[in-house]
């Protein structure tokens, strides 16, 4: 599980971006696994965002299922990495659940994809009762902040878009994701906040003054020289 010494500094999360097999997940994981204890997941079913990755991809639904109840990791590597999943599509009740049975330690599912609060809510339960040992909540863009309202005491985070457009890795940041940041703190000071898309050593600090505590980040380390290196960069620029 991410544990809670983890969460009490900020947290610099690499992100395995819709990877279109099992193989292509592990690979890059593992190479992850060399300098994080975490790495984040998206997932995509070409309905929510225009991508489609594993486990959606040509049917690959049986290969999540099949991995198992109750394990403290995804049984993918033998070295104690830890995931958290983020669900871009629009059905991600079940999804969230087999995940939660692989071992996936957050589950981060879109606002957008619920249609009330009793809905996240069922999700939730199930999530938790799966494995999850925390739950979360997306927001794009250009959905008003005043959607996670209602959420507000049954999650335990809130991931902000902070690239207009989701589902592919390269999209520029939005400066307007740091207002965001500031004024869903603001206003939920107890919950952890995450930020998601085209964070790089040029933002962070701003991010992290606006009041993320959480840092999903991909080019900005994957296609660095030395991703390690890049990753504890990060790392000691927001803490």
């Amino acid at each position: 599980m991410i544990s809670s010494q983890q969460t009490k500094r900020a947290e610099i999360i690499p992100t395995n971006t819709c990877p279109k097999t099992l193989e292509e997940l592990t690979a890059r994981s593992s190479a992850f696994s060399a300098y994080t204890p975490v790495v984040h997941l998206d997932v995509s079913d070409n309905k929510f965002a225009p991508t489609q990755s594993w486990p959606f991809f040509d049917g690959q639904w049986n290969e999540l299922e099949a991995m198992g109840v109750g394990q403290n990791k995804m049984p993918l590597l033998n070295a104690p990495l830890h995931y958290e999943v983020h669900l871009m599509i629009e059905n991600p009740l079940s999804a969230g659940v087999a995940f939660a049975r692989a071992g996936v330690s957050r589950i981060i599912a879109h606002v957008e994809a619920f249609r009330h609060a009793d809905g996240a809510l069922d999700a939730f339960k199930m999530w938790r009762v799966s494995g999850a040992k925390e739950v979360g909540l997306a927001i794009l863009m250009d959905t008003p902040l005043d959607t996670l309202r209602p959420f507000a005491g049954i999650c335990d985070e809130f991931l902000v878009m902070t690239i207009a457009t989701v589902g592919k890795q390269g999209i520029p940041f939005d400066e307007r994701g740091v207002e965001r940041i500031k004024e869903l703190h603001k206003r939920h000071p107890e919950i952890a906040i995450a930020a998601d898309g085209g964070v790089s050593d040029k933002n962070i600090k701003q991010l992290a003054k606006a009041g993320a505590t959480r840092f999903c980040v991909g080019s900005a380390i994957e296609k660095q020289p030395d991703p390690a290196v890049a990753y504890q960069h990060l790392l000691e620029i927001v803490n």
